[in-house]
């Protein structure tokens, strides 16, 4: 259906809820792709190709492809599944549909707990190693002290905004990044346009490598298989469980319709985002392998064509991308401890202190080695997977039959509106749809 029903996705991204208080579509769909979008997109890829080779681009559009079903279950699930607030407004996740559609509370929780590990600790420790790893190039940059400095100016930052505080700075980024993420894939396309004569060349590095599986074989673990599948799910988090949170506020007619626009966020970040880096770097032909793996790689082969502004636009976007990533995961987590906490936010002290020990994670993740902030991210992120995908499986019958209800109405010239018993639910067991 990601394939099938591409042109009936990007025509629901400007459909209006129909309530103008309401999360449109289109509003919720930038929330997950603003999360998506982050340092992966810069850092993940260059790290696959120097550690993996060239071919694991090829396995991140594979990835991209079925990762988008996976997207469609989980958004359609928890769109499904999603409760009311006292103001009439939607909210849920993975964890509602954990508890409400496999009837498995304890496991419910322990999404929550994973989600927590994975996006206060893992990924924010990730975030903030690789926005210090972009002054690597510069003459300044000191690996003893550069990296406290860098990470206690971001702590502070980010501590200051989560604490009530630096409303305007939010606003002001969250207006830029958008601009930012444009500009970046422009840039990149000029860099291969410039290096039009190596295209073909780097189209065949990419495939023969990708399907030189006797260098496969020979080290799974490190191959381009395995990285161009980790990084390209870091990247887009499809299937992971954090996009059905920012799904399940959007008010939809039919939730199919939420499942459909959230396959374009994972074609933004992987097919759109992720493909303008690896294309730029390897159409540069600029040396890789590990000493350069991570930002360095991106800045040597942007500053081919761009000098010494390249490796400055990319510090400026990676800064942009992280400080909008570690508050979008904090939101997340919000979500979580909200649910552990009898489905009610936690007291504001809790969450003071809560926030100042995420502060301190983001000041430990700019100092310690990037084999550790990879492995805790990789780790932690597939944690969540286990539960998710399992879960969207086992619920799988209840996605395939809203998708065929879906179709059945457009096909009768409809605008589908969702009933649930049409498919065999209880309406008695679902609060939202009743």
């Amino acid at each position: 259906m990601q394939i099938r029903l591409f042109p009936e996705s990007v025509r629901l991204l400007l459909e209006p809820s129909g309530d103008e208080n309401a999360v449109s579509s289109l509003q919720a769909m930038l929330v997950s792709t603003a999360s998506r979008v982050g340092t992966g997109n810069i850092i993940g890829v260059s790290t696959a190709i120097c550690l993996g080779g060239p071919g694991a681009c090829f396995w991140m559009w594979v990835m991209c492809i079925i990762g988008a079903s996976s997207a469609f279950m989980e958004s359609t699930l928890a769109q499904i599944f999603k409760r009311k607030d006292e103001n009439g407004h939607s909210y849920g996740g993975p964890a509602y549909y954990i508890e409400e559609g496999i009837h498995k509370p304890k496991i419910a929780i322990l999404f929550c707990i994973c989600l927590i590990a994975t996006y206060a600790f893992g990924f924010n420790l990730l975030c903030s190693y690789n926005l210090q790893s972009t002054f690597m190039d510069y003459s300044f940059y000191n690996p003893s002290i550069t990296p406290l400095i860098i990470g206690g100016l971001l702590a502070l930052i980010t501590g200051y905004c989560l604490l009530g505080g630096g409303k305007r700075i939010v606003k002001v980024t969250s207006t830029i990044v958008p601009l930012m993420g444009v500009s970046y894939v422009i840039v990149a396309l000029i860099v291969i346009l410039v290096n039009y004569a190596n295209i073909p060349a780097m189209f065949v590095l990419i495939f023969q490598d990708a399907f030189d599986f006797q260098s496969i074989a020979g080290g799974f673990v490190g191959s381009c298989l395995v990285y161009g599948i980790k990084r390209g799910l870091f990247s887009n988090e499809a299937g992971v469980g954090s996009a059905p949170n920012a799904s399940a506020s959007a008010r939809v007619s039919h939730p199919a319709k939420q499942g459909l626009v959230q396959t374009l966020s994972v074609y933004i970040d992987t097919l759109l985002l992720c493909t303008a880096t690896a294309l730029m770097c390897l159409s540069t032909g600029v040396a890789r392998d590990a000493a350069v793996s991570g930002a360095p790689y991106v800045q040597n082969a942007i500053s081919t064509v761009f000098g010494w502004i390249g490796p400055v636009f990319i510090t400026v976007a990676m800064v942009l991308f992280a400080f909008t990533t570690l508050l979008g995961n904090i939101y997340y987590v919000d979500n979580a401890l909200a649910f552990m906490n009898k489905k009610t936010p936690p007291s504001k002290r809790f969450m003071n202190i809560f926030y100042i020990v995420c502060v301190i994670i983001v000041f430990v993740g700019a100092i310690i080695p990037m084999d550790a902030a990879w492995a805790l991210a990789d780790i932690t992120m597939g944690a969540m997977t286990l539960i998710n995908l399992p879960t969207c499986m086992a619920l799988g019958k209840i996605a395939f039959d809203c998708l065929r209800d879906y179709e059945s109405q457009k096909r009768a010239g409809k605008n589908p509106v969702f009933k649930a018993s049409s498919i065999g639910l209880d309406v008695n067991e679902l609060d939202f749809w009743k």
